[in-house]
C-alpha cells in the first residue's frame, strides 16, 4: 500500500507560501528526452501552469528526469469569478472549447433568470466541472505528465506508460530552503557535466530567465525566481524586481555552485574542467562566497547530488521541520519523540541551517 503524499499542512489557508521540490524520471531512466521533447514539454507546463494556479518557480528539463521548485498557492476564498475561468480554460483548451463554456454560462443565467431563482447554484455546478483540478499538487502533476506522455507516445509511436512509478515531492520552506533548492535544481546541467555555466542551458529557469529576454517566457521564468528568493519577505512573482539585484545574487549563488563542482569534475578527454565564469561573476568572487548567506558554505552543498532534497519530505528549518512534525505524528512510531533531523554526509555543511523531516541512512554520501 502508499504511503499518502507529504501536503503541507497550510495548503489551504492564506497564510505562508507552499513550494514543493518535484522529481520524476522516465520509466528505466531512458534517456528519452532530445530538444523536441524538451521544448514540448515547457510548452505544456507552462500550459498547465495557466490552468492551474501553480507556479513554476524554477525548473530543469534534463535527458530523462526533470526538477521542478512548484508554488500551490490556494483558491482564493471568492474562488473564480467567471471571466478568471475562462482565462484559465484558455490555457489548456481550444478557443471553440472555451467559447462553449462561455455559452453554457450565458444560457445558464437566461435560464435561470426566467424563473428567477437558482443562478448562484447553475453558474457553481460548472465551475465545479474544472476547479477541483486547479490549485493543487496531484492535479497539475497528473495533467502535466499525462498530457506530455500523449503527445510523446503519438510522436514516438509507442504505447505504454512513461515515467517511473510516482513522481516525488518534498516541502520546501520559503527563505533559505527555497533558494538553496532553486539553485540546486538550476545546477543540474552542470553536475551532469552537459555545461560549465548555468546560462547555458535553455532548458532551465535560470537558462530561460536569461535567454528568454525580459518579456515573454523569458519574463515568466525571471518571476519565478524572483519568487524563491524574495517569498519569505512577502514579494511576488515581480519580474521586475529581476534587475534590482535579485539577478545578481542568484548569479553569485549559482557561480558558488559552479565553483565547488568545476574543482572537482572531468570533461570526457579526462581534463579538468575550466573555471572560467561569465555573466559578470568572477571567480575570486564566487570563491569569495555570499556575505549575506554566510549560514551554508554553498559551494560544497550545491555542488553535490543530495538525496535528502529528494526524499526528505520536508526540508527546512528546524521550527519549520518540527511543525510539519507535530502535525503529521500519527505517520510516525510512538518511539519517536521529535521531528526536524540532522543532515548527514554530503549535506552536512547545511547541518543546522537545513534540516529534514527523514532520516536518512542510505544514498547520502
Amino acid at each position: 500500500m502508499r504511503k499518502a503524499r507529504w501536503l503541507a499542512e497550510w495548503r489551504k489557508s492564506q497564510g505562508k507560501p507552499v513550494f514543493y521540490h518535484v522529481i520524476s524520471r522516465v520509466v528505466e531512466r531512458r534517456f528519452a528526452f532530445g530538444a523536441e521533447e524538451k521544448e514540448k514539454f515547457r510548452t505544456l507546463m507552462r500550459m498547465q501552469e495557466k490552468f492551474t494556479g501553480c507556479r513554476v518557480v524554477s525548473y530543469c528539463l534534463m535527458c530523462n528526469h526533470f526538477h521542478l521548485l512548484l508554488e500551490v498557492p490556494p483558491m482564493a476564498d471568492s474562488g473564480l469569478s467567471d471571466q478568471e475561468l475562462l482565462k484559465r480554460l484558455s490555457g489548456i483548451y481550444s478557443e471553440t472549447f472555451v467559447a462553449e463554456v462561455a455559452k453554457e454560462m450565458a444560457d445558464a443565467r437566461t435560464a435561470v433568470y426566467a424563473e428567477e431563482s437558482g443562478l448562484e447554484e447553475a453558474l457553481a455546478a460548472i465551475h465545479k466541472r474544472f476547479t477541483y483540478r486547479m490549485q493543487d499538487l496531484g492535479e497539475f502533476m497528473k495533467g502535466l505528465l499525462q498530457r506530455f506522455t500523449q503527445w510523446f507516445n503519438r510522436a514516438h509511436s509507442r504505447t505504454g506508460r512513461l515515467w517511473e512509478d510516482r513522481f516525488k515531492s518534498v516541502i520546501v520552506e520559503d527563505g533559505v530552503a527555497a533558494k538553496t533548492i532553486s539553485a540546486y535544481i538550476d545546477l543540474n546541467p552542470v553536475c551532469a557535466g552537459m555545461v560549465k555555466d548555468p546560462a547555458e542551458y535553455r532548458w532551465s529557469s535560470y537558462g530561460e530567465a536569461i535567454g528568454g529576454g525580459s518579456k515573454g517566457n523569458g519574463k515568466t521564468a525571471r518571476a519565478g525566481l524572483v519568487r524563491a528568493l524574495r517569498a519569505h519577505q512577502g514579494i511576488g512573482a515581480d519580474a521586475e524586481l529581476w534587475a534590482s539585484g535579485v539577478s545578481r545574487e542568484y548569479r553569485k549563488l549559482l557561480m558558488v555552485g559552479a565553483v565547488g563542482k568545476s574543482s572537482e569534475s572531468v570533461d570526457r578527454d579526462g581534463k579538468t574542467v575550466a573555471k572560467t565564469l561569465r555573466k559578470g561573476i568572477s571567480n575570486q568572487e564566487a570563491k569569495k562566497g555570499l556575505p549575506n548567506d554566510a549560514e551554508i558554505p554553498f559551494g560544497k552543498i550545491l555542488s553535490c547530488r543530495l538525496r535528502y532534497f529528494t526524499d526528505g519530505a520536508v526540508i527546512g528549518s528546524r521550527a519549520f521541520v518540527d511543525e510539519a512534525f507535530v502535525k503529521s505524528r500519527e505517520r510516525f512510531g510512538s518511539n519517536r519523540e521529535s521531528g526536524a533531523r540532522k543532515l548527514k554526509g554530503d549535506a552536512a555543511t547545511a547541518s543546522g541551517v537545513l534540516w529534514s523531516l527523514r532520516d536518512l541512512k542510505k544514498g547520502i554520501v
